[in-house]
This record gives C-alpha cells, structure tokens and sequence, in this order.
C-alpha cells in the first residue's frame, strides 16, 4: 500500500467549512464523516480530516493555535496551469477566503496562497516540469 497523508485540521463550523471546500471541487469520504469530522479527498493518497475543534483537543496535550493568529501548516496543493491555480484562489475568495500573501510569479513557479474559513492556509500553485533537472 502506498504512504497516505492525513493533515489534521480543527474547525469551528463543521458543515460551513465542508461547504467551502466542496465548492472549491474536493469530495469526501463518507465513511470517515459524521458529526465531528470530515475526511476530505485531495487525492488518492492525501486527505485533510476536518475535526471540530473539541474532538480535535482529544488527539493532543497541547493548546489549539488559533489559525488567524498563527500558522501551524502550510497546504500545498500542485494544479496543472496557472489558469487552474487563479480559478481555485479566485474561487475561494468569492466564499469568503482571504489571501494570505501576495502572488509569486517565478516564471518556471506560480502561487497564490489563500486562507480558509478557520485561517488555515492554502498554497495553491503550479510549476513548469520541464525546468526540474534531473537527477
């Protein structure tokens, strides 16, 4: 089986934030989803579980950030053109998103980075392959 990733997040609003990302494209799994958290699909082999905060306080001794204070993550999420990379942050937005720095245009490097709902933030970016040499 190959390495799966789950980044554990705490949220206020449970459905609000399921909402949010729903409209941004991403699925859930069902089977790992009820009133407490949302296991979201970012691809076959990475997940964000979405835990309501109090649930969230029983996986660890320490006090909870709070995410529009201070960064505890960076997500970085890889699209396949800078159109996909604009349409997403643009997108978030709308739904209430704040960006949480300026663009970076590095010619062979594009990102937009945007904060969620509960302040997490999200680097939504794409990169030229053909300007990674080999090994």
């Amino acid at each position: 089986m190959a390495t799966k990733l789950f980044v554990n997040l705490a949220v206020k609003d449970l459905p609000k934030t399921m909402e949010f990302f729903k409209e941004l494209g991403f699925k859930y799994n069902y089977q790992f989803t009820d009133e407490n958290a949302a296991c979201m699909i970012i691809n076959e082999d990475a997940y964000a579980m979405l835990l309501v905060e109090k649930f969230f306080k029983e996986f660890t001794r320490k006090e909870l950030v709070d995410a529009h204070k201070s960064t505890e993550v960076l997500c970085a999420i890889m699209k396949d053109t800078k159109d996909e990379v604009n349409e997403m942050v643009d997108k978030a937005l709308a739904l209430g998103a704040t960006e949480s720095r300026e663009t970076q245009d590095l010619g062979f490097m594009y990102s937009r980075p945007f904060s969620d709902l509960d302040g997490h933030i999200w680097e939504v970016g794409w990169m030229d392959m053909n300007y990674i040499q080999p090994e």
